[in-house]
């Protein structure tokens, strides 16, 4: 039985990380995962937070669609975070907009790790995600300027089953074959995939290579 504890989740994402691997199984067709010397002084910092907690006995996640006021990716499925402010850490930043977007008090956080950096190409976004774990399930605050609704995203059933389809999805560059994770009625693609990709890339570790 896999331990999904959190002082094993620590312990693994400390064990090297698969980066790349992970993100090019979720990448969508056309995209670049390498910022280009044309990009490098366009590219925006931010954080998300991938939150942790038990429900109904299995491992959650919590993931947001963004308001369709929204100017960057209005309308997708999310994970909780925003641009890094000036002299802010990419983790504090990470936990503040947890707190604005769905009322997560981040003093009851306690931060596991960190994965991979991960550039968004269409968007310009560079981002850093962490880990944190609550020891409840949270009463989810939702800030209505930024999100439509939370999704308690059982990332545990798509650790334990092959949950990978392929959706067309509308995008900015066209209708593309997208990658995706489906679930409760919604498409979860572009970099959010990619980075429950890695994330339970990790949670089988040592089966994956390190190799990229």
């Amino acid at each position: 039985m896999h331990d999904f504890s959190p002082e094993n989740i620590a312990r693994l994402l400390r064990a090297g990380l698969p980066g790349k691997k992970s993100h090019l199984k979720m990448i969508p067709p056309g995209r670049e995962l390498a910022v280009s010397e044309s990009e490098t002084d366009q590219v925006r910092n931010s954080s998300v937070l991938l939150l942790l907690f038990q429900h109904e006995g299995k491992l959650h996640t919590c993931l947001t669609k963004r308001a369709t006021g929204m100017k960057n990716h209005p309308g997708q499925i999310s994970l909780p975070g925003g641009r890094i402010e000036e002299g802010e850490k990419p983790e504090v930043t990470a936990l503040r907009e947890a707190q604005e977007e769905v009322g997560i008090d981040p003093a009851d956080v306690l931060l596991l790790g960190r994965l991979s950096d991960l550039y968004v190409q269409v968007s310009r976004f560079k981002i850093f995600p962490f880990v944190g774990w609550l020891d409840y399930k949270p009463e989810f605050q939702i800030n209505v300027a930024e999100a439509e609704k939370v999704i308690l995203f059982p990332i545990q059933e798509f650790f334990e089953e092959k949950r990978l389809k392929y959706f067309p999805v509308q995008t900015s560059t066209g209708l593309l074959d997208v990658p995706c994770f489906q679930f409760d009625g919604e498409i979860i693609w572009g970099a959010t995939a990619m980075i429950l990709s890695e994330f339970l890339d990790v949670l089988k570790y040592p089966q994956f290579t390190m190799s990229q």
